[in-house]
């Protein structure tokens, strides 16, 4: 089959590799529809990751079921599924209580697994034409027949679930205002999932213009921080008290408020600011352990300078980590059905997977509107 393999930084080219095969009796085999280029992937792709040569991308993927394993009770050849981007059994203590994001079983000695991830065990990306989905009956979700909604059942793989889990993460509440920082597809997301649930006022922290606009489509208020710093922004447009909730939907490859260099502790410290003393912060955004681009010798071994005296001084809370997928992705995909929700609004192109390369490179460096790249396995999709 063809797939999206990683060679070295900054290149991904589209080979023929070995078909997935059924390796457990509750496997099953999906033909790749729909699959997504994550912010997550441009990690990788860029080499501050420990990800090696040889790699199949590929977290957030959406298809057509081909083959079942023996043990499969729940999905049937030709049923339409979307799976989490983490891979979890459903039984482990994690599991039980929906820390789904955390599964102990997939990927031993490590709590967590995903497709097509470095350090996030064995299981092949999803950027190809097939995929072997493990532990199916609990990995899949079941979507209505057809072609309707592709773009939106997509996102249910990771960036809608991870928008909403910052939400949850900072327990936004109807009527309370939030600062979400970034206004990638994640934050793009976060923000649209405050709105929906019920937040007054939402604002967008960037500096690229079509995603500030973008935000503004959605009813967020954009604020772009190269003009000045955006805590105090922010501070003005609430009676200077600042925000009662705020997400970090950047991560650890934050920009300097000139967008000269990064500093990985920008944000959190940023969003200590901009919060009102006693509120919430949520933390989708991605922090690893070991970064190799990292700007200093701490910011290479995941150790950020970040003002907890002045957050331990305002009393605020923090909640972080990776999205637990299957907690939300029911639901929201019960709301875009029902017309509640359409977060294929941040799709700004969908491409055959033989465009990959090119699309890495164009969403890698923010350039031509490139905010969220949906692949169409087995489509010629034109750009």
């Amino acid at each position: 089959m063809k797939a999206v393999v990683y060679e070295e930084p900054f290149s991904v080219v589209v080979k023929e590799v070995q078909d997935p095969q059924i390796q457990h009796p509750n496997d099953v085999l999906v033909r790749v529809t729909s699959t997504a280029i994550c912010g997550s992937d441009l990690h990788m792709y860029e080499g501050r990751t420990a990800a090696e040569a040889g790699i199949v991308f590929g977290h957030e993927n959406l298809g057509i079921v081909e083959e079942v394993g023996d043990g499969v009770t729940s999905l049937s050849e030709g049923d339409r599924v979307v799976m989490p981007f983490n891979v979890a059994c459903g039984f482990c203590k994690n599991c039980l209580v929906g820390k789904t994001g955390f599964c102990l079983t997939v990927n031993p000695g490590f709590a967590g697994g995903a497709y097509g991830y470095v350090a996030m065990g064995p299981f092949i990306g999803g950027q190809a034409e097939r995929l072997r989905v493990p532990y199916a009956d609990f990995n899949c979700l079941k979507l209505p027949p057809g072609e309707e909604f592709e773009t939106d059942f997509v996102l249910l793989a990771d960036i809608f679930p991870t928008g909403y889990h910052g939400c949850e993460l900072a327990q936004v509440s109807p009527g309370e205002s939030v600062a979400v920082y970034g206004a990638g597809p994640v934050g793009l997301m976060a923000a649209y999932s405050a709105l929906l649930r019920g937040a007054a006022k939402v604002f967008s922290v960037d500096r690229v213009p079509e995603r500030l606009a973008k935000a503004e489509e959605i009813g967020a208020i954009p604020i772009d921080f190269t003009k000045g710093d955006p805590a105090e922004q922010i501070k003005e447009q609430t009676g200077g008290e600042g925000t009662d909730k705020g997400v970090d939907a950047v991560g650890y490859q934050a920009q300097a408020h000139d967008a000269s260099h990064e500093e990985p502790a920008i944000v959190l410290n940023e969003l200590v600011e901009t919060v009102r003393p006693t509120g919430m912060l949520g933390v989708p955004g991605l922090y690893v352990p070991s970064d190799p681009g990292g700007p200093d010798e701490h910011a290479k071994h995941g150790q950020l300078l970040v003002s907890i005296g002045r957050m331990f001084e305002k009393g605020q809370q923090m909640g972080t980590g990776q999205c637990n997928v299957k907690r939300y992705n029911r639901q929201l995909r019960d709301m875009i059905i029902a017309g509640r929700a359409k977060p294929s609004f941040v799709v700004s192109h969908e491409l055959p997977l033989d465009q990959a390369p090119q699309a890495y490179e164009k969403f890698d460096k923010r350039i031509e509107g490139y905010t969220k790249v949906v692949l169409h396995p087995g489509h010629a999709l034109a750009a």
